[in-house]
């Protein structure tokens, strides 16, 4: 987790410094610093290694409720399903290992790295366990004694994460929709880069997303195997049914 938290710290250190045209050489230091960091590696059992060593299932709690080492798939950016797929794979190993049940904090976790795999059904289960009685009270607060906010935060972080995910230059709609939301809307999404996003869907599939730009910006934007590149101009807003894109 060190290094997956390092590398994202040099990088936007690095794409920092390039936007403002400042610290040249300083770039340079840290570009190489990023090549002295240790690899994500694939351990013996195909689980993505926690350790620079392979020692996870030597390492007696082999279903700890932690799932650090995770954090290059999400919130991190080191690990995705489209860019390194051996990798997403790992991940996919080490969340079977771990198990599904933990804390709030660290249930709702699993809800977020399941939905970057793309397994909404998963995560959608995960979810249901997550809102029961067992890991919620009865007046919705996050149910680690005394109470856990980030079970409710990371719970509603799940839930989005679902339906729309976003990456620096990238948008994905409906990445992880369970069969339990055939048919729905959301509004109010935000993504990186200052993008707000809704979508509608029906029967499984993506009828209407709208993306408004806030600052101006060039998303590239997927809906399952489909990619569009779009050029937006600040408050324009984009619509786009996952085939065809207009200009509003």
């Amino acid at each position: 987790m060190d290094m997956q938290i390092l590398r994202d710290l040099l990088a936007d250190t690095i794409k920092a410094a390039e936007t403002l045209g400042v610290d040249a050489d300083f770039r340079k230091q840290l570009a190489v610093t990023c090549t002295r960091l240790a690899p994500n590696q694939i351990g013996s059992s195909g689980q993505l290694q926690e350790w620079f060593e392979d020692w996870d299932m030597q390492a007696g709690e082999i279903q700890h409720r932690h799932v650090s080492h995770l954090y290059g798939l999400y919130p991190g950016r080191d690990i995705t399903l489209r860019g390194t797929p051996e990798l997403a794979a790992a991940v996919k190993k080490s969340l079977e290992i771990r198990g599904d049940r933990a804390t709030g904090w660290a249930t709702a976790w699993r809800i977020c790295l399941w939905a970057h795999l793309g397994e909404g059904d998963h995560a959608f289960e995960i979810l249901k366990f997550l809102i029961s009685p067992e890991r919620t009270y009865s007046n919705m607060f996050d149910a680690h004694p005394p109470f856990q906010i980030d079970g409710n935060f990371g719970g509603a972080a799940g839930i989005a994460e679902m339906l729309m995910q976003s990456r620096v230059g990238e948008i994905e709609l409906l990445p992880a929709l369970p069969k339990e939301w055939p048919s729905g809307s959301v509004k109010g999404l935000r993504a990186r880069g200052a993008f707000e996003v809704a979508v509608t869907w029906k029967d499984g599939k993506l009828v209407e997303s709208t993306i408004r730009s806030l600052n101006g910006g060039s998303p590239q934007l997927h809906y399952g195997s489909v990619t569009r590149e779009v050029q937006l101009s600040k408050g324009k807003t984009y619509r786009w049914d996952g085939r065809s894109l207009e200009n509003n």
